[in-house]
């Protein structure tokens, strides 16, 4: 049993891995053109979650603000049904991609720990940090920080 325990956690993506190849997922929804050499936040959420709710205007506005600067915003639902994360979309406007793990293959890789979970990857495609959870202003602002150290190119 520990063993189990011991090799799923191994197995969870971490601080320094390699992003996979998002593509590779058939992931259902539009992925942005290219991620190579952006500085990108790979975000897990369900519809379900209050504090993914919570989350979507701040990626939201950090999508608006570093866009130009080569910042991307992909948020992945792990809602069983289309229909869930669609009527989420209807009450939480998004200007970044929104894809959904129909297989939940993505989230195999990646493994959350909770809703919402998200990556900060940098422009060599590696995870720079981890969030677990949304709490408000407190998350707003490390993303803050660390997006723009990323995007000054100092990892």
């Amino acid at each position: 049993m520990v063993v189990a325990v011991v090799s799923t956690a191994s197995a969870a993506m971490k601080v320094g891995d390699a992003m996979p190849d998002l593509s590779s997922f058939k992931l259902e929804g539009k992925l942005p053109d290219s991620l190579k050499g952006k500085v990108v936040l790979v975000d897990f959420w369900a519809s379900w979650c209050l504090p993914c709710a919570e989350s979507f205007p701040v990626m939201d506005e950090l999508q608006k603000k570093y866009k130009d600067q080569g910042f991307v915003v992909v948020a992945v639902s792990v809602d069983d049904k289309s229909a869930k994360m669609q009527e989420f979309l209807k009450k939480h406007a998004a200007s970044f991609s929104v894809v959904r793990d129909k297989e939940q293959k993505l989230v195999a890789v990646f493994e959350p720990e909770t809703m919402p979970t998200s990556f900060l990857i940098d422009s060599t495609g590696k995870v720079h940090a981890i969030h677990v959870g949304f709490h408000g202003e407190t998350t707003r602002k490390e993303y803050i920080a660390e997006i723009e150290s990323l995007l000054k190119g100092k990892p």
